[in-house]
């Protein structure tokens, strides 16, 4: 198994702020954009080939990966004009793919971060005899998400919609968004239109007779797609939790990239990561936030479990707490934004404008 297709459409519509000027796969998580990672990971399970489905900003994924060589790569990019849903997109880079028809070809979501490995994804395909094999993950709470059951070999059973009572929660076991097929079933999804693999070519194989295996592997596993998971996962990249060979230094409690100053009295903490040029002021106070490049964080602002933004300032003794300032975004001083906050790029917020305490 040589080769890939990764995912990289989406507009990430839940992330914004953050996705205004950034595709979502190149938000950056750990110093680098996140598919960095996803690459890297790759790379090292042995993949060498790997075409990107792009669509929304897709201008920017070759100017800063090129043709994938600083990576042992070899990477090519196809777009899309129109969405055509994971099972379209899937389809409609297959002409680069090189393997033949019974050959696996790897293909992953562009917002997982996950450990799983790879190796024994691709292991449990060939050794079953699989047409599809799917990481599955068990959550504990599986409501959120799609159901996969198995038989006690591994063989999936159906694909089952979001539960709505507790009846329906027959497993703990989900689509955990990275799949092996088998080339000939990519060639044999329909060309040019929308198409989801999750609603239409999983379970339409499955009632056909094909052969979808289910690995289960519960390391770690997190879905990127809301800013308190991306910040999350960014930290847990920086503390070792979440493992990538792609994390620009040393795991530990903070992350400060070349160019970046840090006053010596500042506290930087539980994976907290400072991008080049960016600048912590003293007696300011980060805890598992990502503080993108060129931000700064005056005298005594306090920031907890955040994304600050490009070029983005936070005034002195502002307390941020859960939120995520846009691009270019000015946090006047003596503000307090709480969970789920969100200031769009190029925002202005006088001082003292926004509290949840009195201001003596």
């Amino acid at each position: 198994m040589t080769e890939a297709i990764l995912l990289v459409g989406g507009k990430g519509t839940r992330l914004r702020p953050l996705t205004v000027h950034t595709p979502k796969p190149m938000v950056r998580a750990a110093g680098v954009p996140f598919l960095t990672h996803q690459l890297a990971r790759a790379r090292a399970a042995g993949v060498d080939h790997i075409v990107l489905a792009t669509s929304y900003l897709a201008e920017v994924f070759e100017p800063h990966f090129g043709d994938g060589s600083s990576l042992g790569l070899h990477l090519e990019y196809v777009t899309e004009v129109e969405p055509l849903g994971t099972g379209g997109a899937i389809r409609n880079v297959a002409a680069r793919l090189h393997s033949g028809p019974d050959e696996p070809v790897l293909i992953f979501n562009g917002d997982i971060l996950t450990g799983l490995d790879i190796r024994a994804l691709v292991r449990t395909h060939e050794t079953t005899g699989a047409d599809v094999s799917l990481h599955l993950t068990k959550v504990t709470d599986p409501r959120a998400y799609g159901l996969v059951p198995t038989d006690e070999t591994g063989r999936v059973l159906a694909f089952l919609e979001k539960p709505q009572t507790p009846e329906e929660i027959v497993t703990d076991q989900i689509n955990a968004g990275a799949y092996v097929f088998r080339r000939s079933v990519i060639d044999a999804i329909p060309r040019g239109r929308p198409v989801s693999v999750e609603r239409e070519t999983f379970p339409e194989l499955l009632s056909a007779g094909a052969h979808l295996q289910g690995m289960v592997d519960s390391t770690y596993w997190l879905d990127l797609g809301t800013p308190a998971a991306f910040v999350r996962g960014s930290a847990d990249l920086v503390l070792g939790r979440a493992p990538s060979p792609a994390v620009p230094g040393r795991c530990g409690d903070r992350l400060i990239l070349p160019t970046a100053r840090v006053a010596p009295d500042a506290k930087l903490t539980d994976g907290t990561v400072v991008g080049e040029g960016a600048y912590i002021a003293e007696g300011a106070r980060v805890s598992g936030s990502t503080i993108l490049p060129g931000a700064v964080v005056e005298p005594g602002a306090v920031i907890t479990d955040s994304l600050i933004g490009t070029r983005a300032r936070v005034g002195e003794r502002s307390i941020l707490t859960g939120t995520v300032i846009g691009d270019g975004a000015i946090i006047g001083a003596d503000n307090e934004l709480r969970d789920g906050a969100r200031v769009w790029c190029d925002a202005k917020i006088p001082a003292g404008a926004v509290r949840f305490s009195s201001d003596q």
